[in-house]
């Protein structure tokens, strides 16, 4: 039973039964973080309709069920021992125990991450950034990824990567805490480290069906998902950032204002930067901007003034864009350039927080008895060694331990990720799915005609004239498909 009652103002009492100790809670502090909850909830739809819109329409609504898909399974995997592993109060520096499997004995008492909330808001509240990490990474299987064995890759890779990495950033026994690493809500654990399995995944997967052609440069199928998916990413991000002061407080409202800033100066560098080419003003250049600044400010929101800010959305506008083009030097696949956006975008942030940290933004939530000695700002050199080590050991561990996984399921019959090439012709929405984001794409099927091309006058090659579908492109083969 929960010992709780209310005091005479009204507020939330909990009763410790074995001390006999009473903590009192703030109402107005328990619904901001239960407000943020479902903000950071909706960013998850968000993110699959952004990576929805970047491809080809045959193709469209696998990310969007991938993006549902991985909230349903990391839920059940924090319920069942995630939450465990990344927060519980025995944990070790690296990963925690199974103290609250289950979530056995997560009631009423202060949680690990703040005294101001009960442990058990904390949980359902930081199962929302576990959720969003791992469908962060897994858009990289875009176009040529099976969806079955992905539910077996989600539950592990969130046991053995993200909870170690969450416990070791923000569990007051994890390395990185007690070394002074700082990360408001998530640059390593959720940037870095979805940014960088999404590389691994890439790479392991190989190149889609026409890499280096023509085929593959098609512009995003439908622009007004991507620009859905920024809006609901960037109004969540409230409840990212700002929820993460896990009170609604002075800090909390800082956090907002300079995820808000970030935001919109990213964008806008970013815009800019792809109008030196194209002379055009790019609604996707605008968006993937807007999340890069969202990325590189994470990291900083509690800790940093108004005016840094700025600096974090043209730093991350430009360095992400310019990392779009790691991809055609190293040769890999990122068809949503995630890598670039989240993993460089997270360490971007995580080093200019080791510059522009102030321990007067820090204390602005009046709970640290010891004030934070912040950045290079207050004169805390080594502050940027402290990021610089976190960075790189979230970059690491993630690309190693996933690249593991990966080949340890490609030798389980049935567990092997990559896509057949008939499924990537004919379209993953098709082959997996046996359902479609628009009813015109599956219309050929329909009426029994085969996905298929044909030549122009000029040796070019164009769609038919009848029945337009997209799931065909200049140079794929005839694929039969049963009426």
């Amino acid at each position: 039973m929960v010992n709780v009652t209310y005091d005479a103002s009204n507020q939330l009492q909990w009763h410790n039964p074995d001390t006999g100790e009473i903590v009192t809670y703030g109402l107005g502090d328990m619904a901001w973080v239960l407000t943020s909850t479902a903000l950071v909830w909706i960013m998850i739809p968000g993110v699959g309709f952004f990576y929805s819109g970047l491809l080809r329409r045959k193709n469209a609504l696998s990310m969007i069920y991938v993006s549902m898909m991985g909230t349903a399974v990391v839920s059940f995997q924090w319920f069942f021992w995630g939450y465990s592993l990344a927060f519980a109060d025995n944990a070790s520096g690296y990963i925690g125990t199974l103290r609250y499997f289950g979530l056995k004995g997560v009631l009423g008492e202060p949680s690990i991450g703040s005294p101001r909330i009960p442990g058990l808001l904390f949980v359902i509240y930081q199962c929302m950034f576990a959720a969003i990490t791992a469908v962060l990474a897994i858009g990289s299987i875009a176009e040529r990824g099976r969806l079955g064995p992905l539910l077996v890759f989600v539950f592990v890779w969130s046991t053995i990567v993200y909870d170690p990495v969450a416990c070791w950033t923000w569990n007051s026994n994890g390395w990185s805490f007690k070394m002074g690493g700082l990360d408001f809500a998530g640059g390593t654990p959720v940037h870095i480290v979805s940014g960088t399995a999404a590389l691994a995944i890439s790479i392991y997967l190989g190149k889609r069906r026409g890499y280096g052609t023509e085929r593959l440069a098609y512009k995003p199928h439908n622009t007004t998902y991507v620009v859905l998916g920024t809006v609901l990413l960037w109004f969540g991000w409230f409840g990212f950032n700002g929820g993460s002061a896990l009170a609604a407080n002075l800090r909390a409202i800082q956090a907002c204002i300079v995820t808000n800033l970030a935001a919109s100066c990213g964008g806008l560098t970013w815009m800019l930067w792809d109008y030196r080419i194209e002379r055009k003003w790019s609604a996707v250049g605008f968006c993937s901007g807007a999340i890069a600044g969202l990325v590189a400010i994470t990291p900083a929101s509690g800790f940093v003034g108004s005016p840094a800010a700025v600096l974090f959305g043209v730093m991350a506008g430009t360095v992400c864009n310019f990392a779009t083009q790691l991809k055609f030097i190293f040769g890999y696949d990122d068809a949503l350039d995630i890598f670039a956006s989240h993993a460089v975008g997270g360490m971007v942030g995580n080093v200019l927080t080791a510059l522009f940290a102030q321990s007067s933004v820090a204390g602005a939530d009046g709970l640290a008895s010891t004030p934070l000695p912040g950045g290079w700002l207050d004169h805390h050199w080594v502050q940027l060694g402290y990021q610089i080590a976190d960075s790189c050991a979230g970059f690491g561990y993630s690309f190693v331990v996933t690249t593991i996984i990966l080949w340890i399921m490609h030798f389980i019959p049935g567990l092997r990720l990559r896509a057949s090439e008939e499924a990537e012709i004919l379209g993953i929405d098709d082959a997996e799915m046996g359902e479609f984001a628009y009813d015109y794409v599956g219309l050929e099927q329909e009426i029994g005609h085969t996905t298929s091309t044909v030549v122009g006058a000029q040796g070019g090659a164009r769609e038919p004239d009848h029945h337009k579908t997209s799931s065909s492109t200049a140079e794929e083969k005839p694929v039969p498909v049963a009426s």
